[in-house]
């Protein structure tokens, strides 16, 4: 029989009760410390084997009614290599594996993460504080240390590639990406930007950063479906729609002849991504009114039919669909007209399609939301703030009052506005 067999088997007394805890301290120690002997190791509520241990390693006794034993490494040390002929690092070695270095794991980590940091920190959106922001949370909430961790840290560089093809650069009004698409251009695989994949995970942080709502990615897939959508991706060209009414179109198309038809007689149309993108679609109106809430729709579809002015209703967040068909009929020559509800939401909503349409907010001042608020109870403004940076009062007005105002409180001044002469 070998020596290392002989070695091996008498180790059998290590993997006893006696010997279990406290050589799983020593090497939980050891590998935190980079395999240094200094300190000690304890024993909480020791068992009676864990005791006669101790107390062989030391030569000193310890009473049974001792509630914690300490062993310095050293004497650790010395006793297995004087019983065994080997030193503690082999013994754990041999009984376990090897120990891992956790400092030089710590400073190959720091590496990493400084190195995966200053490659987004090049990007053209470095100086954009919303990118700024977000690098820092991942940073700071242990996000990057466990992309680092499990080899994912490329991620990273793939997800500002993302954030580039998508944000960068001029013309994203009429450009929509879909999210395979995307995915294999940034990655090679299709499928990275699928819901729960990591990839998918850190873009979408980003955009929510971005829209000022950095508290956490939407669960629901409609929330974030609609976060790719504002910044110009889609899931699925068929599911981004947009509501419309009377926006008759130029053209000899079959979705042109479907909303010149719907608006002959004032009825509410539904047009799809796929329908814009199949064939082109420029809206005959010249000025265009843009609402949030479907209920300002139905009421002038009811009210007004084939009288009111030309709408669309963005449903919340505006979609793919929409941003398209709005783009269009701007680069087309007509005028936007612009509102959401008086919440923070709202404010970021009418923001948005002032600098990406050149839209003109639509009752959307201190004065239209000081009279609304008087004119019913309303619920609480939820956070985080946002600017009207096309009536700095109305923000002020909001942010001192912290009550909200849906736009349905508005609605007969906003069918007298819709009226046509």
């Amino acid at each position: 029989m070998s020596t290392e067999r002989h070695e091996h088997r008498g180790y059998d007394e290590l993997r006893g009760e006696g010997w279990t805890r406290l050589l799983a301290a020593a090497r939980r120690r050891l590998e935190r410390t980079g395999g240094t002997l200094d300190g000690d190791i304890g024993l909480a509520g020791p068992s009676e084997a864990e005791r006669r241990t101790v107390i062989g390693i030391t030569g000193r006794y310890r009473p049974e009614t001792a509630q914690r034993l300490a062993v310095p490494l050293n004497d650790l040390d010395v006793y297995l290599h004087d019983r065994y002929g080997t030193d503690l690092l082999t013994i754990l070695g041999r009984l376990h594996g090897p120990l891992r270095d956790r400092p030089a794991e710590r400073a190959g980590e720091d590496t990493c993460r400084g190195q995966a940091l200053k490659s987004a920190r090049s990007s053209p959106l470095a100086g954009q504080e919303w990118f700024t922001a977000w690098l820092e949370r991942m940073a700071a909430d242990g996000t990057l240390t466990r992309l680092v961790r499990r080899g994912d840290a490329l991620l990273l560089d793939a997800a500002v590639r993302v954030l580039e093809r998508l944000l960068s650069g001029s013309g994203r009004g009429s450009r929509v990406l879909p999210l395979p698409v995307l995915a294999e251009w940034a990655t090679g695989d299709t499928k990275a930007l699928v819901p729960g994949a990591p990839l998918e995970q850190l873009v979408l942080r980003a955009l929510a950063q971005r829209g000022g709502d950095s508290s956490a990615v939407p669960r629901e897939r409609a929330g974030r479906r609609a976060l790719w959508e504002s910044a110009g991706a889609i899931a699925d060209d068929l599911a981004s729609q947009v509501l419309v009414l009377n926006i008759g179109a130029e053209g000899d198309t079959v979705v042109c002849d479907w909303l010149c038809d719907a608006a002959d007689f004032g009825i509410p149309f539904r047009l799809t991504l796929h329908q814009l993108a199949t064939d082109p679609v420029v809206p005959a109106a010249r000025s265009i009114f843009v609402c949030e809430n479907p209920a300002v729709l139905r009421a002038a579809a009811g009210e007004l039919q084939d009288t009111s002015a030309a709408l669309v209703c963005t449903e919340g967040v505006p979609s793919a669909a929409c941003h398209k068909l709005l783009g269009d009929a701007v680069r087309a020559g007509a005028r936007l007209y612009w509102r959401a509800d008086f919440d923070w939401t709202g404010l970021r909503i009418t923001a948005g399609a002032v600098a990406r349409h050149g839209a003109r907010p639509w009752r959307m001042t201190a004065a239209d939301y000081t009279a609304a608020l008087g004119r019913g109870e309303s619920t609480p403004l939820a956070r985080p703030p946002a600017a009207s940076p096309w009536d700095p009062e109305l923000a002020r007005a909001m942010e001192e009052s912290g009550s909200t105002v849906m736009e349905e409180r508005l609605l007969p001044t906003l069918l007298s506005d819709l009226t046509r002469s």
